[in-house]
């Protein structure tokens, strides 16, 4: 004997059949959902380490460049004053040789142009007397 089935159990039957599907389709698009935030929070992360590695780069660069110009001024600074140091020594050395050229045995190197000026004075007022007795 066949029983027909009654208005209870086909309802039954199709709900059944329906929450199924639609339960598979609830969880993939939550799967969906999930892949497509993690995928775009990695995409957003990666544009965020880019622009910072830009911005880190574009700051190091102008600080080379603010460093690289004080090394230049200093640089010039110090070749200024070694230039003119070097003409110092020039000269002293200009002077010792010209003492040391002029150096007798009577005089040590030391007092030089002291004694020179000595000897020249001495001969100035020997010329200062022989020309008071000429007059």
């Amino acid at each position: 004997m066949m029983t027909m089935p009654t208005s209870t159990d086909t309802n039954y039957e199709r709900s059944k059949t329906k929450r199924g599907p639609s339960v598979k389709a609830f969880l993939l698009l939550w799967i969906v959902l999930i892949g497509s935030g993690i995928t775009a929070a990695y995409i957003y992360s990666n544009e965020l380490k880019q622009d910072m590695l830009q911005q880190l780069q574009k700051e190091n660069q102008q600080q080379m460049t603010l460093l690289k110009t004080e090394y230049e001024l200093n640089l010039t600074e110090l070749s200024a004053q070694v230039e003119e140091l070097n003409s110092k020594v020039q000269s002293f050395n200009e002077l010792l040789t010209f003492t040391k050229d002029n150096a007798t045995t009577k005089t040590d190197n030391s007092n030089k142009l002291y004694t020179q000026l000595s000897e020249v004075k001495k001969q100035l007022d020997t010329l200062q007397k022989k020309m008071d007795l000429l007059k």
